[in-house]
């Protein structure tokens, strides 16, 4: 069972994905961000590799405009040595990577220049994928799309549809239910017209259920049923939801006992994609609590990204974990968890969040020019005297930290959660 996350690396510097205005498009500037868009993407494998994090959805923004004909630049060719060189490390490392594409790309629309652009765009996520030298089993996830007042003949105009596509991009094709027009079951009805894979997400059945009579459990049997050999393992989607706060929005992170309560409920081997704000680092966590064998080292470095974080919330509850980590065994790694959890969701404190900000200051009490220290103390008073916000110290922090290029810190998660 591999555990993965979308998109977006939390943390990792210099991996964001740029973008191009379409008044401001020309070839060199989209030769640029294409260079750019793959440095950043072989970050993320390179980051992925070095936490054992065997899934991952890249972003359909790896190419500016690559579903249109304002790009026409030959992308595959120009860089086909970049993506030679990532295709080697996802494939010796065993990565599998998939791509999901957005709101527009809709298959069943009523209007046949809307199908004509979703039929290019998922052309291009399959021209990425192919690029990437990833087999069958590298999907492309997309939503049925609108009922338009008729479901029965949306889901025909969408099984109609199909048929228009190569053969290279149903290779890759794989459907989800959402939540609000689609139910699983609805899904499922249309991967047996046209023998497509179904991709189940947890939350949106909680939203759109089919049936309330059936579990989690049950429809995932289900719906692996639409999995062969080629595609390879099943795979799902996994989010929680935030309390009180608009349905079906995804939690900022996983709460590890929900997950570990539905993961026990599992019996096949299957792939789960996280939805989760944090991405990256739930997918960590979860992965961590699921290895038999959680090596002390994989927690120290995670104790290190964490520890300012859990400072600014609490200094007793960063107290306890480093006594935890002194007498460390595998039986403590949910235990660990649990005390991350908790202090994060502890309220803001003026006190500790100066605590561990002084903490931090001091990678640069030695180093910093004086106009730096006046103005880190500034700050810090008025924060003190509720002048300014946090945000506005932690900004500072990092700005130091970046000029300084203290890596320790740059891996902290303090500067993102």
């Amino acid at each position: 069972m591999n555990i993965g996350y979308a998109c977006i690396t939390i943390g990792l510097k210099d991996t964001s994905m740029k973008k191009c205005l379409l008044k401001n498009v020309n070839d060199q500037l989209l030769l640029s961000t294409i260079k750019h868009n793959l440095n950043s993407l072989e970050k993320q494998i390179d980051y992925n590799i070095n936490n054992n994090i065997k899934l991952f959805r890249i972003g359909s923004d790896l190419i500016p405009f690559g579903s249109s004909k304002i790009n026409n630049l030959d992308w595959q060719l120009i860089f086909k040595d970049k993506f030679q060189d990532i295709a080697k490390k996802i494939k010796d490392n065993h990565i599998r990577v998939s791509m999901h594409p957005g709101q527009y790309t809709v298959l069943n629309s009523l209007t046949e220049l809307t199908v004509e652009n979703a039929i290019m765009d998922l052309k291009y996520h399959t021209a990425i994928l192919d690029s990437l030298e990833t087999d069958q089993s590298c999907k492309i996830i997309l939503h049925v799309g609108g009922v338009y007042g008729d479901k029965e003949e949306a889901i025909k105009r969408f099984i109609n549809n199909y048929d228009l596509l190569p053969q290279s991009v149903k290779n890759r094709l794989v459907i989800e239910n959402d939540d609000k027009s689609y139910n699983v079951k609805d899904v499922l009805r249309i991967s047996d017209a046209i023998k497509i894979p179904v991709v189940y997400d947890n939350l949106h059945n909680a939203l759109n259920p089919a049936d309330i009579k059936l579990s989690d459990r049950e429809w995932i049997h289900e719906c692996g049923k639409t999995w062969t050999i080629k595609d390879g393992k099943q795979k799902i989607h996994y989010s929680q939801s935030i309390p009180n706060k608009k349905s079906g929005s995804h939690s900022e992170s996983i709460a590890i006992d929900e997950f570990l309560s539905f993961h026990n409920t599992l019996k096949d081997d299957i792939d789960i994609m996280l939805e989760v704000k944090d991405k990256n680092v739930s997918a960590i966590k979860c992965n961590n609590c699921l290895t038999n064998k959680t090596k002390i080292s994989m927690i120290e470095k995670e104790w290190s990204r964490y520890k300012y974080l859990v400072l600014s919330k609490s200094h007793t509850g960063y107290t306890k974990i480093r006594q935890l980590l002194k007498d460390f065994d595998d039986d403590k790694t949910l235990t660990f968890y649990h005390l991350i959890e908790h202090n994060l969701s502890l309220p803001n404190d003026i006190g500790n969040q100066v605590n561990a900000a002084q903490h931090i200051w001091g990678y640069f009490k030695n180093i910093a020019t004086t106009k730096q220290k006046d103005q880190f103390a500034k700050l810090l008073q008025d924060y003190q005297d509720n002048k300014i916000d946090l945000a506005r110290v932690k900004n500072n922090l990092y700005k130091l930290t970046e000029e300084y290029q203290i890596q320790y810190l740059l891996d902290s998660y303090y500067f993102y959660l």
